[in-house]
């Protein structure tokens, strides 16, 4: 069995980048909530994968640079993609110390590479898989991709597929209208569909957590295959 936990991955998860009134307490408090029965399992690994400009692996020693994310503290020098910097962070938070791989995807990666790469994870079942994707950023007219009313229904079909573990609807996610939306997990959710699609059977899914704080829609949910 392959277990894969879904977050998002503002900037605010990294809690030293919250300040003293902390917005991201709920946010967070589930990312690790989900995280932590998975990690204390003891899988062989953990891959940690998210959307990033500059895809392919990353080693596992390269910093998470806070400062880049908006803190004054000191420059660490290059380091991670957001999305695989606050993976790595909450992996820290949730306990783990074991083996880790960091991989970058394209944000509009093809669907053999994600075949591809949805069936080396499923090649063995004792490594756990950490997606770092969020759904569209124009829910409201202060959210950084500002208000397009197209936004509601989109996640709330990438809702329902988490909720229900069904793997088609993110396989065949509209990668133009996810561009438009500026849907940060659109690779990520597209993966997630496929690793489905061997066995052609729905996930046990739990979908932990779904809100819009700040104007971006944010998931969290666990899938077992």
């Amino acid at each position: 069995m392959t277990t894969v936990v879904t977050c998002p991955h503002p900037p605010l998860l990294i809690r030293p980048l919250s300040g003293t009134q902390d917005v991201a307490e709920e946010l967070r408090a589930a990312c690790l909530a989900a995280l932590r029965p998975v990690v204390s399992a003891g899988p062989a690994a953990v891959v940690v994968i998210g959307g990033a400009d500059q895809p392919g692996p990353w080693d596992v020693a390269t910093p998470v640079d806070v400062r880049r994310f908006g803190t004054t503290g000191p420059r660490t020098g290059p380091g991670l993609p957001l999305s695989l910097g606050v993976g790595r962070w909450l992996l820290d938070e949730a306990g783990w110390t074991g083996p880790t791989e960091l991989l970058a995807l394209s944000w509009d990666t093809s669907d053999d590479d994600l075949e591809a790469l949805a069936a080396r994870l499923l090649t063995h079942d004792d490594v756990a898989v950490l997606l770092m994707g969020e759904g569209s950023t124009r829910r409201g007219e202060t959210a950084p991709g500002f208000l397009d009313e197209h936004a509601f229904p989109f996640d709330d079909v990438v809702a329902d597929a988490l909720d229900s573990g069904e793997g088609s609807e993110l396989r065949t996610l509209d990668e133009a209208l996810a561009r438009e939306l500026m849907v940060g997990g659109r690779a990520v959710f597209r993966l997630l569909g496929n690793m489905v699609a061997p066995t052609d059977r729905p996930a046990d899914a739990v979908l932990d957590y779904r809100d819009d704080p700040f104007g971006v829609s944010y998931f969290v949910a666990t899938w077992k295959l």
